[in-house]
């Protein structure tokens, strides 16, 4: 079995690598990035492609359709991943995430690849007071991300047969430890700033309410994806990927924090203009589907692990925000320095040793 993972080099790609080459051993793992963010590793850890057969650097937007032959599984993580990027660049974020999505939906399924998952978001749901949002809810997208993301399961969702399955997961936000670590994520943010400055500073007024998923579960379902058949919710499936218990508000995160830091204190901006990115969300449906790939990891142990983690690499930047770990600032440095076009493309002025002529 050949696994063709597309965006590997980000957040998720790292801690989804290093799952899929443990619990397939004898598969080909290849990865597929622009290396946009190959560089933010945190802490002095050996390069998380050193279990990949074969990395590959390219741009989605452009993959040749070679890279899929043989293809067995495809894992769709390439995107414009947060609001901020997706408002300063909504024009590449639709292009990415949405156009460039479905095509690749179309080559794989031409080359013959048995499945494709596709990496959403619960974000699609924008905002929503009453009771907790189903895979059959009305969407509500707000932003250019969440809107690419709808855009995308319209058209891969249609896609699927019986020998073309298509999994689209529409994850809870992201948090947990990684070798790419982002900070620009609502509880690893908190936990950077606990560690840091002893001050956790919640921008809202803390009402939103917002779920959550840790990164190693993310690459359990992604797995549970991979394999899933038919008889698991269909040839075509849209799916809610996390758990009913980590339905939060924004506030409660960051008690929980400073619960778990000790000497920590929380400051909320009760003066905030309301947040409309706020919603709950119901899992039943992937509890249904997946019962033996619920998630594991729980809030405590999350802020934990990336408490442990972020020691580990001797991190002590209270200036975090303006560092690699919020991925914008990655994106903005490369565009002054001219190594990136409007549409978050590497520039001709890049010469094969990365640097500019």
């Amino acid at each position: 079995m050949t696994i063709l993972v597309i965006g590997n080099m980000g957040y998720v790609g790292p801690i989804l690598m290093r799952h899929l080459c443990r619990v397939y051993p004898h598969a080909a793992i290849v990865g597929f990035d622009t290396g946009l963010f190959a560089h933010c590793v945190i802490g002095s850890v050996p390069l998380p492609e050193i279990c990949l057969d074969r990395q590959i650097f390219g741009d989605i937007r452009s993959i040749d359709k070679a890279v899929l032959e043989g293809v067995d599984a495809v894992v769709n993580l390439a995107a414009i991943s947060n609001d901020p990027m997706g408002n300063r660049f909504e024009k590449a974020t639709l292009e990415i995430n949405y156009k460039a999505a479905v095509e690749l939906g179309v080559m794989a399924k031409e080359a013959g690849v048995r499945s494709y998952v596709f990496a959403s978001s619960c974000s699609v749901y924008g905002y929503a007071e009453e009771a907790a949002k189903h895979e059959s809810s009305t969407l509500n997208p707000l932003t250019a991300y969440a809107r690419s993301k709808v855009m995308a399961e319209k058209e891969l969702i249609p896609m699927a047969d019986d020998r073309f399955t298509v999994t689209s997961l529409r994850f809870a936000t992201a948090c947990g430890m990684s070798d790419r670590l982002r900070l620009d994520l609502v509880l690893n943010d908190f936990v950077a700033g606990a560690m840091t400055q002893k001050k956790i500073v919640v921008m809202s007024d803390g009402s939103p309410w917002r779920p959550l998923i840790n990164v190693k579960d993310m690459a359990r379902a992604i797995e549970w994806g991979i394999m899933r058949r038919a008889n698991q919710g269909g040839n075509g499936l849209v799916v809610n990927v996390g758990s009913n218990e980590w339905n939060c508000q924004v506030k409660d995160l960051a008690h929980a924090v400073a619960q778990a830091i000790p000497g920590v204190e929380v400051a909320i901006n009760k003066n905030a203009q309301p947040d409309k990115r706020s919603y709950r969300v119901s899992y039943d449906l992937f509890k249904q589907l997946a019962p033996k790939f619920q998630p594991l990891s729980d809030l405590k142990s999350t802020i934990l692990e990336l408490k442990e983690g972020l020691e580990r690499a001797h991190f002590s930047d209270q200036a975090y925000r303006e560092s690699q770990y919020m991925r914008l600032n990655v994106i903005e440095r490369f565009r002054e320095e001219g190594l990136l076009t409007d549409s978050l493309e590497w520039s001709h002025l890049v010469n094969s040793t990365g640097v500019v002529r």
